[in-house]
């Protein structure tokens, strides 16, 4: 394959992706810019107070945990709400950002797929229960997960859909498999679910992710097979 039609093919792949609508941010784009080093500071720092559960922290809690000022939360935020789906919001969107960084460049659909799901499920590597039991507690931080889950999907299956266009796997419910595979991450740092796993959410996520990318490979063995059974061969 030549160079002109690899860099074609990534070119193409990129400019799908980019197609798909993403989330709003939470904190506008503008005012995200705009945030001084000291108020970055205290949001990553709110990110690790949440660690130990977020939906009882009342702004005067949080402000005394930081040893910070009640008005630089609410130069943050015009409400203990909108400061709690802030901070959450940021980190996924850290991590979104980080996981579309991975895919290189003349990769294959499929292992692009990989590389940005296992990325992207880095977002539920430090899982704590508190904070599980929190997000499904709070109606605002479950529509947010499930927004920012909803954009992993889309991305997913546009993958998908190319790697069924160039022939990688068979034509096979696109829908279907990327929501399986793009919210297992999600699904595993759910409090019910988290409790029954043998290992963190993420390496839960990535090993059962494994398994679904074996099942769609196509092998030339495979292909060999399935044409002797359509054609009656043993019998």
């Amino acid at each position: 394959m030549s160079t002109e039609t690899l860099t074609s093919k990534a070119s193409e792949l990129a400019m799908r992706i980019r197609e798909v609508p993403a989330p709003t941010p939470v904190l506008d784009r503008e005012l995200e810019r705009s945030l001084t080093d000291r108020q970055r500071h205290v949001l990553d720092q709110l990110g690790r107070l949440f660690d130990g559960g977020f939906a009882d922290l009342t702004m005067a809690d949080m402000a005394s945990s930081l040893n910070c000022s009640l008005r630089t939360l609410y130069e943050l935020a015009p409400s203990r709400e909108q400061l709690v789906l802030t901070v959450i919001d940021r980190n996924l969107w850290r991590v979104g950002r980080s996981a579309m960084g991975v895919i290189g460049d003349n990769v294959a659909p499929l292992d692009a797929i990989r590389t940005y799901l296992e990325a992207a499920n880095v977002a539920v590597a430090g899982t704590t229960t508190p904070f599980a039991h929190d997000m499904e507690a709070v109606p605002a931080a479950q529509k947010l997960s499930n927004d920012h889950s909803d954009y992993l999907v889309a991305v997913t299956r546009c993958l998908l859909d190319m790697a069924v266009e160039r022939g990688d796997i068979p034509d096979i419910d696109t829908g279907a498999v990327a929501r399986v595979m793009a919210s297992l991450g999600r699904d595993f740092a759910l409090a019910q679910v988290f409790a029954t796993l043998r290992s963190s959410p993420k390496e839960a996520a990535d090993a059962v992710l494994g398994i679904i990318m074996r099942g769609l490979m196509v092998s030339d063995d495979d292909d060999r097979v399935t044409a002797d059974d359509r054609n009656g061969a043993g019998g």
